[in-house]
């Protein structure tokens, strides 16, 4: 596997109320901070690759108009997810891999503020038995976190969703000698992996994680000292559930950086964790960090990535 590290990071000033910002106000002045940060050109970037949700806005295609932040030449290669960042940042780590590349570029952008939350979350539940009830993801993380309080965890459910948020993040992810030319201190990405479960909250015993934990375990979180984790926690509940999960112990800062509890910019918040952990180590706080993003109801789909600041070789 070649050795690829987060080399930039950057996240807009977000905001909780609508300021009627575009998709290309969200994205471009972040990517002009990365491409700044690195020294790099738009032309040296071998890959781009972005996660947004049309939903969010309501607009068939919205990704295709951040792409104005890239501009029409020289031609790329560009993809999306409809989904979190964070997976586009997987997608842009397996293709470094090829080894015909050695950039990418990673963004995500959400406008929170615009749609109503609660109903725009209810489309992507079961469409027999959930989504009719439009429980929202308010309701669903409730489920999670009465089954937790009744096993027996301390756990104190906060009915407080996020700050529906708009904003965006980038970062920059740069393969061997690219990355300690361009970073003095990259964050390596030394482990990452993902896995989903069962759609149907009926089929799965809320009490647990068994996606974050195996890809806790393939992405290799106990292998050493965790010095933080930046944990896609939108309500406190899960916080306790995803500490026991990925083998976090009390020494392990999590969501120094307010978490997504401060602001929760869907589509970017996961990328956020994964450019909050490299921030860490960029800035020579942390030798070791995790970050986590989870999508779906009651952390259905996660994905954990250990970054360090030493590659593999």
């Amino acid at each position: 596997m070649r050795d690829v590290a987060v080399v930039a990071f950057a996240q807009s000033e977000h905001s909780f109320s609508d300021l009627g910002w575009t998709e290309a106000d969200l994205v471009m002045p972040l990517v002009n901070e990365v491409l700044e940060a690195t020294g790099l050109t738009r032309s040296e970037i071998g890959f781009t690759c972005s996660g947004s949700n049309d939903y969010l806005v309501g607009t068939p295609f919205s990704f295709v108009a951040a792409l104005d932040t890239i501009g029409a030449w020289p031609p790329i290669a560009e993809s999306h997810v409809e989904q979190d960042a964070a997976w586009a940042l997987y997608e842009a780590w397996v293709r470094i891999q090829h080894g015909d590349i050695d950039t990418a570029l990673v963004y995500g952008f959400g406008k929170g503020t615009v749609g109503d939350q609660v109903g725009i979350s209810s489309l992507g539940y079961d469409p027999y038995y959930l989504a009719p009830l439009v429980p929202g993801h308010v309701a669903m993380a409730g489920l999670q976190a009465r089954a937790l309080k009744d096993a027996g965890f301390d756990v104190d459910p906060d009915p407080t969703p996020p700050p529906a948020t708009d904003g965006a993040a980038a970062v920059i992810l740069a393969a061997g000698e690219v990355a300690r030319r361009v970073r003095a201190r990259p964050a390596w990405i030394t482990g990452i992996d993902h896995r989903i479960e069962p759609h149907s909250v009926g089929a799965r015993d809320l009490t647990r994680s068994v996606s974050a934990r195996q890809a806790a375990e393939r992405a290799g979180v106990g292998s050493g000292r965790v010095d933080f984790a930046e944990l896609h926690t939108r309500f406190d509940h899960e916080e306790v559930l995803l500490r026991r999960e990925l083998g976090l112990d009390e020494k392990t800062v999590v969501n120094a950086s307010g978490g997504p509890r401060k602001a929760d910019p869907i589509m970017a918040t996961g990328l956020i964790r994964i450019g909050e952990a490299a921030a860490r180590i960029h800035d020579g706080s942390a030798g070791r960090t995790v970050a986590h993003a989870t999508a779906g109801p009651c952390l259905q789909h996660n994905l954990v990535c250990v970054l360090d600041s030493e590659g593999q070789d």
